[in-house]
């Protein structure tokens, strides 16, 4: 009887031998690369929440990193970490290989100007804390609240008023405190440290002039009891000439200060409205102030030659 089991068998392993080829190690590498690398990007994808990234399975389809296009076979034994993931300013991701190149976004940061590191709320507390030099203006100034032609102006100060300075300068203007904890800028140039004389100025001693006199010499009684307030007779209304009219003044003064009075009283002449003055046998007037001042013939007492009283006629 004939053995068909081992014709069987034989058939059997042939058939077999002829669908299931021999698969070299090589073979089956690239297909097991591939499906690592595909789960491992997924999951670093999933973990850095990102934009979907598209991935390519085996057979050399393309794989989308980023903006750019990679064939799948290139990816095959490079591993990719999801925490090498990042998203920049312009919302690409980027994917770290393992020679660790990354796409990164610098972020610079400016550098504040000059003009904003001075007008820092710090640094103007500071400014002010510090502030303990005094100065006056000379003329009206604007206020602005900061240096710079594109400041705001936001008052105007008056000549002859006393300011508080930082000692910050920018762009042509100075730093002056206002209002105790604030500061305004005024332009440079304009700020002295000799406290100035204010024509008008507060008389203290209780001395007036009549009603009546001309407004001018309110101004010189005014003016002159505020800067010398020792000073406490004025003559003023009497039956002859100018004094009859309300236009002359007699101040009661002699030795140098006498001289320090003409002297002042000229140097505001235009201020005050005066016409000429005399003392000590010596005239000055408008008219003739090229001259300087003049002699005069002596009229034959202390009185009568101006060496006890300053004269002052005015307009």
């Amino acid at each position: 009887m004939a053995n068909h089991r081992h014709k069987r068998e034989t058939n059997a392993r042939r058939l077999l031998g002829a669908r299931l080829p021999r698969l070299s190690t090589a073979t089956l590498a690239a297909p097991l690369a591939v499906v690592a690398t595909a789960g491992v990007v997924s999951f670093g994808v999933a973990a850095a929440d990102v934009s979907p990234v598209g991935l390519a399975a085996a057979g050399g389809e393309s794989t989308v990193v980023g903006d750019t296009a990679a064939p799948a076979a290139d990816l095959a034994g490079v591993v990719l970490r999801g925490p090498t993931l990042s998203r920049g300013s312009n919302g690409r991701v980027g994917l770290a290989a393992a020679n660790g190149a990354q796409d990164t976004t610098v972020v610079e940061k400016t550098a504040p100007t000059k003009l904003e590191r001075v007008l820092a709320p710090a640094a103007v507390k500071k400014a002010v804390k510090n502030a303990t030099t005094e100065r006056w203006t000379t003329e009206p100034l604007n206020l602005w609240a900061e240096p710079g032609e594109k400041s705001a102006k936001t008052g105007e100060v008056a000549a002859g008023e006393q300011v508080l300075v930082t000692g910050r300068e920018l762009f042509g203007r100075v730093e002056i405190v206002w209002e105790k904890t604030q500061t305004r800028w005024v332009t440079a140039g304009y700020l002295t440290d000799q406290e100035p004389f204010t024509l008008g100025g507060a008389c203290t001693n209780g001395t007036s002039v009549p009603s009546g006199v001309s407004p001018n010499i309110v101004k010189v009684h005014d003016a002159v009891c505020a800067e010398f307030p020792d000073i406490t007779v004025y003559g003023t209304f009497r039956g002859d000439g100018e004094h009859s009219q309300g236009l002359a003044v007699d101040i009661m003064v002699s030795g140098s200060e006498g001289q320090a009075v003409a002297d002042f009283v000229r140097k505001y002449y235009a201020e005050l409205g005066v016409n000429y003055v005399i003392y000590s046998q010596h005239i000055w007037s408008v008219q003739r102030s090229g001259e300087g001042w003049r002699g005069m013939s002596d009229r034959g007492s202390t009185t009568a030659n101006h060496y006890d009283h300053v004269h002052v006629t005015t307009y």
